[in-house]
Order: structure tokens, then C-alpha cells, then sequence
């Protein structure tokens, strides 16, 4: 059963009876691959059960928390009620917390006051696909929902910074799988041939307004948007490719298809979608600098142009420890000017 199913009907049939009387909001957010519906059998390993969060006012905090906690079953559904998981003791899961306290832990900041750039850059994708992915059972308080359009997605000159920066990682890579090749590094350019592959598969994430997962499930997710389709078989031959030939060719066919999927957005004026030589080089690439270009040339925020093109954290920082941790992925914000 999938986790969003199981923690739909813990909420209908034992935690919503409880607190009926209680204006409230129920859902299930957060961590966990049963929020991004990527959950199977083998996630019920360790730490699995029927969970949810379960957001009321402040006042009445301490005795709803009680008062489910009495009414809690031993099992649900044939799963326990209370388990743990790795370092996680043994407990219950309906998580009771006021929405402000909430969101403040998970993202940082109480987005309900609205964000500024500074503050969008310093969330990770991760974290904002954690509040807006899962489900919201319930919505008595009347935050969530508001919360969750709110946080859907980039405000427009944020979105087309990120992609300016998204394509300047693009270009600042795309010759160097060839020179790796041309010394008799296969090694090298191998691994420059993933990082580009992977810094494509982000832009299409942001090309297509959606937030990218962490690594565990970012091929997963890929395969669902509308790009996996189209410009997912060339990624995969580029990393299949035994030589550089065909390992540009592959790359070279998938980098195309994303300029021409940008050009079909009308976001910023159309740019030659096709490969060229890297100046006098025997290199293919697209030239994605042109890309950086037409992107800027349509962000009217002053702050956001005078910034260097390092981008948002999810595109200048990539550990996991900082990208996971609402409090480390906030001090980013600090290194922008």
C-alpha cells in the first residue's frame, strides 16, 4: 500500500474522529519517498508506517497532541503505530505541531510573510518539493494550501536566473569531455560526460517548473516529466558510449533537444538551437552561452542581475548534509552579495 494511501486513511479513520471538534489541517509532508510517491515494498524495510502531520493552533498544541496519543491503536492497517527506524526511537507518527513552527523547521523560514530572492535562493529544491509534493488530507486551518501555490514554484526573474546559471554550468563544461578524450583521458572524459548529463537533466526539471528530487531519485523523477521522453535515451547514450565520438553525438542530440524545448517556452527570444565547433577546437557543443545571454536579458530584478552566476544552492553547494539541513542551506544566503 502506498504510504500516501496509508496516511490518507490513518488520517480519515483513526486521527480525524479524534480531533473533529478541533479546527485543524492533516497531510503528509516532508521527508520520505512515500511524499514524492516513489515509495515500493522495499521502503517498508525500516522506519515504515502509518504517519502524517497534524497542524493546530499553539494553545491547543499540548492537549490535542494527548489526546491522540490515548486514542492511538496498537496497529493500522496490519503496520504498528508506533515503530523507529535507524537512530529513531520507538514512537508514534502523527507529528502535532502549530504551522508556523512547522515550516520553519523544514524550510528554514516561515514562508507565510512572503520570501524575497535572497530568500528563494537559499532554499534547496529538495526542501521545497518536501512542502509541496505528498498530500494535505485536510485543510481546517485554511495555511497549507495557501502555502503550498505559494511555494509551487519560482517567482519569474528568480526562474530565469536559475536558468541563466543552469546554462552557464552547461557551458562552462561542454568542450572539456573532448580535450579529456584528446590526451587519452577515457576516464576523465567519462565523468566530465556525467557531469554535463546531469546538469541537463536539472535544466529540464527547470524548464519544466519542476522541482528536482535528491539524488537517489533524480533518474526516477526525471523519467516522469515530460523531457524524459524525448531527450532521456540521448542522455543514457551518452553515458553508454565506449568513445568519444559517440559519446559527443549523444550529448550533442540531447543538449539540442533542450534549446529547442526553451525556444517553445517564449520565455526569452529564440536562440539557434544547434551545435557548433568550440571556437578552432574539433569539439561539438552547443554554445550555451547564448543561452545565459537570452535568459538575463528578460530578468528585470536589479539585485538578481548584479549577482555573480553561481545560482540558487542547489547549484553552487552539493552536499547532501548542507542540501537536507534547513539551518546549513540557509547560510548560502549569506555568501550572496
Amino acid at each position: 500500500m502506498p504510504g500516501l494511501e496509508l496516511a490518507r486513511a490513518f488520517y480519515e479513520e483513526v486521527v480525524a474522529p479524534v480531533v473533529a471538534d478541533v479546527p485543524h489541517s492533516a497531510a503528509l509532508l516532508g521527508s520520505g519517498s512515500d511524499v514524492l510517491g516513489f515509495d515500493t515494498a522495499r521502503s517498508t524495510d525500516h522506519g515504515w508506517g502509518p504517519r502524517l502531520q497534524l497542524f493546530v493552533a499553539d494553545p491547543v498544541l499540548e492537549e490535542v497532541a494527548d489526546a491522540v496519543e490515548a486514542a492511538l491503536p496498537e496497529s493500522f492497517r496490519g503496520w504498528p503505530v508506533r515503530y523507529g527506524g535507524d537512530d529513531v526511537p520507538v514512537s508514534h507518527h502523527p507529528e502535532t505541531a502549530s504551522p508556523g513552527d512547522w515550516l520553519d523547521r523544514r524550510l528554514g523560514v516561515d514562508p507565510r510573510g512572503g520570501l524575497s530572492a535572497g530568500d528563494w535562493l537559499a532554499l534547496p529544491q529538495q526542501l521545497l518539493l518536501e512542502v509541496t509534493a505528498g498530500a494535505v488530507f485536510h485543510d481546517g486551518l485554511g495555511e497549507l494550501l495557501p502555502v503550498r501555490e505559494a511555494l509551487a514554484w519560482y517567482p519569474h526573474d528568480v526562474w530565469l536566473w536559475l536558468l541563466a546559471c543552469q546554462w552557464r554550468r552547461i557551458d562552462q563544461d561542454e568542450p572539456f569531455p573532448g580535450r579529456a578524450a584528446e590526451v587519452g583521458d577515457e576516464l576523465g572524459s567519462r565523468v566530465l560526460a556525467s557531469r554535463l548529463v546531469r546538469d541537463a537533466m536539472r535544466l529540464c526539471f527547470l524548464l519544466e517548473r519542476r522541482y528536482a528530487p535528491y539524488s537517489k531519485w533524480l533518474g526516477t523523477a526525471f523519467r516522469r516529466i515530460a523531457a524524459g521522453d524525448e531527450v532521456g535515451p540521448a542522455l543514457e547514450a551518452t553515458l553508454a558510449a565506449t568513445d568519444f565520438t559517440a559519446r559527443e553525438e549523444a550529448f550533442v542530440g540531447a543538449i539540442e533537444a533542450v534549446a529547442r524545448r526553451q525556444n517553445a517556452l517564449g520565455i526569452t527570444r529564440p536562440v539557434e538551437p544547434t551545435a557548433r565547433l568550440f571556437h578552432s577546437r574539433p569539439f561539438q557543443v552547443l554554445g550555451s552561452a547564448r543561452f545565459v545571454d537570452a535568459c538575463l536579458e528578460r530578468v528585470d530584478d536589479e539585485w538578481l542581475r548584479s549577482l555573480p552566476l553561481v545560482g540558487g544552492i542547489d547549484q553552487f553547494v552539493d552536499s547532501t548534509d548542507v542540501l537536507s539541513s534547513p539551518s546549513m542551506a540557509r547560510r548560502g544566503k549569506s555568501l550572496l552579495p
